[in-house]
């Protein structure tokens, strides 16, 4: 999913973060990857499934097949050429194809990647770099369609961490109705909002601890500047 953001768009996210935090002591920070890891595995496994299916359908024919045509499909070449096609397609499609891809990789370990490069972009961000330990991140990874909040120690003392599954589903419908900035922004809002219900109110002395701009990361390039 290529990253297309406007500066419009990027003032957007902007002016949302500062909204929100006139709400709350929270330092909201939003960050969207294009992807939270590179998945070696599906290669292997999109070949590897491909030639099993090509086998058992070489297999079917030899035994069902009784013309004359095709007799080279009889031979144990005739079956490993279409063997090794079959897989060598089935590894271009793995590389390519996203949603086959993700298939093959599985949700369970598409959500274990992007929660620990979650975790990753909470210390690269340094969103641990507030007074009361209140910042907290909203944070998107585009390949895998997956969304995570994560709040420091004095977000999590106050919040349970199921509240943000409304945040969540907030990201989720916008990035559904092709509008990744609408959901971003409303996100952003009603985090604000859950956070001054729970407690984490505005201090007399508050000021802005950390930048309220949109990042946008890569895997291979975590410290790049925003874009």
């Amino acid at each position: 999913m290529p990253i297309r953001f406007s500066e419009a768009d990027f003032e957007r996210v902007r002016a949302a973060v500062v909204a929100a935090e006139q709400q709350t002591a929270g330092e909201i920070v939003p960050v969207v990857v294009v992807r939270s890891g590179s998945y070696p595995e599906a290669l292997w496994k999109g070949a590897a499934l491909c030639m099993a299916l090509m086998l058992l359908l070489s297999l079917i024919f030899v035994f069902a097949y009784t013309g004359w045509g095709a007799t080279w499909f009889h031979t144990g070449w005739g079956v490993a050429l279409l063997t090794l096609l079959a897989g060598s397609l089935g590894g271009l499609a793995a590389a390519y194809v996203e949603p086959f891809q993700r298939w093959l990789i599985g949700e369970a370990r598409l959500a274990e990647q992007v929660h620990l490069r979650a975790l990753e972009a909470f210390v690269e961000e340094e969103v641990f770099r507030t007074q009361d330990r209140t910042g907290i991140l909203i944070f998107v990874s585009l390949f895998e369609h997956w969304v995570e909040v994560v709040g420091d120690a004095g977000i999590n003392q106050r919040v349970d961490p199921d509240t943000w599954a409304e945040v969540v589903d907030l990201v989720r419908q916008g990035i559904r109705r092709g509008q990744l900035v609408d959901g971003i922004v409303a996100a952003v809002d009603r985090c604000g909002q859950l956070l001054a219900e729970h407690g984490v109110t505005v201090r007399p002395s508050d000021v802005n601890e950390l930048d309220d701009a949109l990042r946008i990361r890569t895997v291979q390039q975590k410290r790049s500047t925003d874009t």
